[in-house]
């Protein structure tokens, strides 16, 4: 008979983070169910969840590492991979410096407890500037709009979906993509409650999609001009006497420049180019000014597009204006419980952007990072600076980023690659070695960065529910490769690095008077912490200084490791609380309503209104059952809605004489792909669903190259990007659409 049991787990996948309950039948997932006690997601799962034994045993992930012998990548043992890295890496660094070594982390370090702990270990050694990462084509306008007006680039604020009133969802779509930026598990369930308590959805995308769908009103804008619609919804606020700053007045400045600067952008000046109407704009400003309580939540749509910063900005000033900000049933601040304590209201250091730049385009930086877009660029164009080496971390960029074509050229000329990733993948296929992490079964799981997007504050943690068989976990294989960069060596003790980072922690919390551990002996903590891995020392060590933590033993009931690992489906720490003035750090210890880089750029938003673009406006699409390029092979995931197909207005599709094969071109390339016609497309915009294209030669991901689908960014070049943040421009790209042959 089979030795069956069950084990917790939160799902890795999205950022609903939802509890899960795995079946184990002789060491094997073989199914995975909802848990009913979770006390964030109550038993809620998606596809993707439920196909986490596909996942865990996909035949194609790597369990050994692989070097390049003779132009073909080859399993090794660990030792010889890392003995690859120490010499061949060493010498790129001897020769050109740290400097010289560029870092690409994907989106899946969001979701583990290596890529948010162990990652920037890598970059720190490195000591280069040389950093990109998936948000540049996700949600970096967010970053900089919250880092300009709050002064923290990581003070999101989240719709209280569970009191709201009315809900205004621009540019996403939660019933599948499961919400981001937002983490909330059973978005769906959310949205059918605010119905039933009696509240509103609104939604504004160009398409109707599956949330639209559950709308009572639906907005379906040309992709690209939201950031006009919002300056309009801005406009008739000041009109028309509906701003109410609320308790946030005291804390806000630069209102009367924000005044100024909606003067020019009133419903009917942007109408024209919304393509919606003036007296729809008026309505839905009023409706928000008079909702008891209200929420403007807006996502990816209204980041990877010409003006996503100033978009983006502008969710929160409706919010902010409209008093929605920081209360109850608003928009809110979430207090993840490995965050650290809050201190006292003060003035800061602000946010900046440009520090440095780009060595090519002269693009600046954003949050320590530079433009995907431009890493290829940055490694094939000769000159001082040239990126000589590459390490990526659980990233695909050849799918994910603008002309993935010379990206793909450009990873085929650098000295030396070092890939950490579990598939073979368009990317991981140039590298000269590649170190594969565990399956998610036998690794531990804890939301370091998605806690502080939650729509209800909790905590929870999951313990391995599989030994490692004998293969390290990814904090070891990162600590290792922070010992080759640091000169210790990967045959050094790992937990090395883990005491650095805490004796450098607390060294730093016992010194400042306002730590919930100041004037206290190091060694003393040390010795109080959690007696596991390194990894979970250093999560207990966060606890213990959080906002929930015992303080070293000064709070007795406070939160730690060891109490955390006894609830293990969770701790619910509560709704979301107001934090204003604590979590303000702009120089004027204030909201800067009107931050001058964006001021600057309105100009051209504003010159951008009398624009008009003939042809094909081009918008990607989310699917329930994938997640970017990651998850298109596991049988469970694939065909169904799950497809690369283009979506296409069936007017459009007739007037074009299309049937069943479109070529789409951009101004990167063109593609063919299966048009499918629906209804719920505005005319004149078609959808490409993001993250395929695997039918590049040399990968391992079987069913994927089966069924590759079509890269659509290969039909982007990579030239147009936010200029604030450097987000490549994914959303409404002009493109002409005729029949296959």
């Amino acid at each position: 008979m089979a030795d069956t049991r069950t084990a917790l787990r939160i799902c890795p996948f999205c950022e609903a983070t939802c509890g899960l309950t795995l079946t184990i039948d002789d060491g094997v997932v073989t199914a995975a169910r909802g848990d009913r006690d979770d006390v964030f997601s109550a038993g809620f799962i998606c596809p993707k969840g439920a196909s986490f034994g596909e996942l865990d045993n996909d035949p194609d992930r790597l369990t050994q590492p692989l070097i390049r012998r003779d132009g073909v990548l080859t399993e090794a043992t660990w030792d010889e991979a890392y003995a690859v890295v120490t010499e061949r890496l060493g010498a790129v660094i001897g020769a050109h410096g740290g400097s010289s070594v560029g870092v690409y982390l994907g989106n899946p370090n969001a979701h583990t407890i290596a890529g948010s702990l162990y990652a920037p270990l890598i970059i720190r050694g490195l000591g280069t500037r040389q950093v990109f990462s998936a948000s540049t084509l996700d949600q970096m306008p967010k970053h900089v709009a919250l880092g300009l007006m709050f002064g923290s680039a990581v003070a999101f604020t989240v719709p209280d979906l569970d009191r709201t009133d009315y809900l205004v969802i621009i540019g996403a779509n939660p019933l599948v993509s499961n919400g981001s930026l937002a983490t909330a598990a059973d978005f769906p369930g959310k949205l059918r409650a605010l119905h039933k308590r009696g509240g509103k959805l609104v939604v504004i995308d160009p398409a109707r999609t599956q949330t639209a769908k559950l709308a009572d009103r639906h907005l379906a804008p040309r992709p690209g001009t939201d950031a006009a619609l919002l300056f309009a919804i801005v406009h008739v606020l000041f009109e028309e006497d509906l701003v109410d700053l609320g308790r946030l007045a005291e804390h806000v400045t630069g209102v009367e420049q924000v005044r100024a600067l909606a003067d020019e952008f009133s419903p009917e000046a942007v109408a024209p180019a919304c393509g919606v109407g003036a007296d729809e704009i008026r309505e839905l400003a009023r409706e928000l000014a008079a909702a008891p309580t209200a929420a403007v939540y807006g996502r990816i749509g209204t980041s990877t597009v010409e003006f996503g910063t100033i978009g983006s900005w502008l969710v929160d000033v409706i919010n902010i204006l409209t008093g929605n900000l920081d209360r109850p049933g608003g928009a809110m601040f979430a207090l993840g419980a490995a965050a650290p304590a809050p201190r006292p209201p003060r003035p800061g250091r602000g946010f900046k952007t440009g520090r440095w730049a780009s060595r090519v385009s002269g693009y600046p930086e954003a949050l320590s990072e530079l433009p995907a877009a431009a890493l290829a660029e940055e490694i094939d164009t000769a000159g001082e600076g040239q990126i000589k080496a590459m390490i990526t971390i659980a990233g695909n960029p050849v799918l994910s980023a603008p002309d993935g074509d010379r990206l793909d050229r450009a990873l085929d000329s650098v000295e030396f690659m070092l890939s950490v990733d579990p598939y073979l993948n368009e990317t991981t296929r140039h590298a000269d070695v590649i170190l594969p992490p565990p399956p998610p079964a036998r690794s531990a799981h804890f939301d370091v960065a998605l806690n502080n997007l939650a729509v209800r504050n909790n905590v929870r943690y999951s313990s391995p529910a599989l030994p490692l068989d004998g293969r390290p976990d990814e904090p070891e294989i990162l600590s290792r490769l922070a010992l080759i960069l640091y000169g210790i060596g990967a045959d050094g003790d790992p937990a090395l690095v883990d005491a650095q980072v805490i004796a450098t922690t607390l060294a730093k919390e016992t010194a400042d008077p306002c730590s919930p551990v100041a004037g206290r002996d190091v060694d003393e903590l040390t010795a109080m912490l959690y007696p596991g891995p390194g990894y979970e020392r250093r999560l207990d060590m966060m606890l213990r200084l959080g906002p929930y933590g015992d303080a070293f033993g000064a709070r007795p009931d406070g939160l730690t490791m060891e109490r955390l690992k006894a609830s293990p489906h969770g701790i619910d720490l509560g709704p979301l609380q107001p934090r204003i003035p604590e979590i303000l750090r702009t120089p004027s210890g204030r909201i800067e309503l009107a931050p001058e880089p964006i001021v600057a750029d309105v100009a051209r938003l504003r010159d951008a209104l009398g624009r008009t673009a003939g042809g094909f406006l081009l918008i990607g699409r989310r699917h329930l059952r994938s997640n970017n390029s990651w998850m298109h092979n596991l049988p469970a995931l694939s065909g169904g809605s799950n497809r690369c197909t283009l979506q296409i207005h069936p007017d459009d599709a007739a007037d074009l004489g299309l049937t069943d094969i479109a070529v789409i071109k951009g101004p990167g390339g063109e593609l063919l792909a299966p048009v499918e016609v629906n209804d719920g497309m505005r005319r004149g915009v078609v959808s490409l669903p993001h993250g395929w294209g695997h039918d590049r030669g040399g990968t391992g991901q079987q069913l994927a190259a089966s069924r590759p689908g079509a890269n659509v960014n290969q039909l982007n070049d990579g030239t147009h990007l936010d200029p604030l943040s450097g987000t490549a421009v994914l959303n409404g790209i002009p493109v002409d659409i005729a029949p296959a042959g």
